[in-house]
């Protein structure tokens, strides 16, 4: 048997499009799956790439089958199926061969496998891919983490099947470890926050508007042409203007308003809140995930309490609609400055030494939250790569100075009337917390040290100090 480049066990959706962009790329790969009649079913659909492709039914025949070292990535379901496919191949393998989980791994689980895998002399890589199906067929964005001395082995092939912007693969090794999980766990915590606050300006022309989808669609559309750019735009107009075949009516009018999440989202609140930086963008966007699931009390809740009677607003719909394009990119950067932030403080926790400028470049094709301003992004963090919290360069501080006034008034007219905007709300109230010197923890520290004696600083003496309370 010809040796295969690399290996694939998991022949499901996204694994049997990994394989297939493998062999598309002119590697040679093995497949593997727990069930031998899956790997046939692949191979029947494989078409011209079926020479490129080497199925095994043993794992034996699919370790003996590669190129040593041998670099396997496991594509299968994240969590104990994991646990079980290494324990499987542990005994299988030799030196300096590669075990890679491609799967949406909590970066914790990774760093566990990683430090369980020191005890043998293979290497474990935690790599996060990004972009659906479509992506891991035609090319993703995938961030790799684990030891740096492993990756030459896998990157041209890597390289090869991911995204190109201009070019430039989308790819890239982060940083040891859990590096590469974490960065893909909050890559999806941006992409809810950027989902959540797109549903809330579709709501607000749906709502607030009385807009129809088709024309809604085609403001989404146009915004795409211009400073919004990005998949989930393109994607959100595509959506909108959808017409279900059996009714004729608008797709998105069929659709049961109750989102799904597989828990990344929430990892990456979950991790923010633990690491101590803000990221209320993602957090809103986690709750209302959570809130749109509880459709049945939603629908009691409004029998009972009704929907807001509305503030009214003089602003015409041509003006309302052109704030809104200002106030949807003002709460983008929200998000990616929050994630950005919280990569940074587990970047210095964890010692990753995460490249920021990198992972803005690697996010610019492939990913589903690729957008036009990770370039500015990318170029922001290249000039100040110690820089606190990228709203404050230049750039993004201007961008924000422009979207100010359009986010204000979104945000009013949305509470007044009675339009929900949990994330776009969220970013500007962190904007206002984040730019303001003097703010009101002051009062939170006297009540802790009133009821805990917790102790508080001075600002015109050292040391700790306890206030005069009876």
């Amino acid at each position: 048997m010809s040796n295969a480049e690399i290996g694939v066990i998991g022949l499901a959706v996204m694994g049997a499009n990994l394989a297939l962009n493998i062999a598309d790329n002119g590697y040679k790969v093995a497949v593997f799956n727990r069930t031998y009649a899956r790997t046939v079913e692949f191979m029947k659909s494989a078409g011209d790439l079926v020479d490129q492709l080497v199925p095994c039914e043993t794992l034996e025949e699919f370790i003996e089958a590669i190129r040593p070292p041998r670099p396997v990535i496991i594509m299968v379901k994240a969590g104990e199926p994991v646990d079980m496919q290494i324990a499987l191949l542990k005994p299988l393998m030799t030196d300096d061969d590669i075990i890679i989980d491609a799967g949406n791994a909590n970066f914790r689980d990774t760093l566990r496998r990683e430090e369980e895998m020191k005890s043998t002399k293979l290497t474990f890589i935690g790599m996060g891919v990004s972009g659906g199906e479509e992506g891991a067929r035609h090319g993703p964005s995938i961030m790799v983490g684990g030891k740096q001395t492993a990756y030459p082995r896998v990157q041209t092939v890597l390289e090869a099947i991911s995204a190109k912007y201009k070019g430039e693969p989308c790819a890239a090794w982060l940083g040891e470890n859990g590096a590469g999980h974490f960065v893909k766990t909050i890559h999806n915590g941006i992409e809810y926050a950027d989902m959540q606050m797109i549903a809330e300006v579709y709501g607000i022309m749906r709502d607030r508007l009385d807009m129809a989808p088709a024309d809604i669609s085609k403001v989404f559309a146009k915004w795409n042409e211009g400073p919004l750019e990005s998949y989930l735009v393109q994607i959100t107009a595509d959506v909108l203007k959808a017409v279900d075949p059996k009714t004729d009516k608008p797709m998105i009018e069929l659709i049961l308003d109750a989102a799904g999440q597989k828990g990344t989202g929430r990892w990456s609140a979950i991790e923010a809140l633990q690491m101590g930086v803000p990221a209320t963008a993602i957090e809103a966007a986690v709750a209302a995930r959570s809130l749109s699931a509880a459709k049945d009390e939603r629908i009691h809740a409004q029998d009972i309490l009704g929907l807001p009677s509305g503030g009214g607003s003089s602003s015409s719909k041509n003006d309302i609609i052109a704030d809104l394009e200002l106030a949807l990119l003002a709460g983008k950067i929200a998000a990616y400055a929050q994630g950005f932030a919280v990569m940074a403080a587990a970047s210095k926790e964890f010692d990753w030494g995460l490249p920021m400028p990198t992972i803005a470049k690697i996010w610019r094709a492939g990913c589903i939250i690729q957008s036009r301003f990770l370039d500015e992004i990318s170029t922001a963090f290249s000039k100040e790569p110690d820089v606190a919290n990228m709203v404050i360069t230049p750039s993004f501080a201007k961008m924000l100075s422009d979207c100010d006034g359009p986010l204000r008034r979104i945000v009013s007219d949305s509470v007044l009337n009675g339009n929900p905007i949990p994330a776009l709300a969220s970013a500007i109230s962190y904007f206002d917390t984040y730019r303001r010197a003097q703010g009101t923890a002051s009062l939170i520290q006297g009540q802790r040290d009133f009821f805990g004696a917790h102790g508080f600083k001075r600002i015109d003496e050292e040391g700790n100090h306890h206030g005069p309370w009876s």
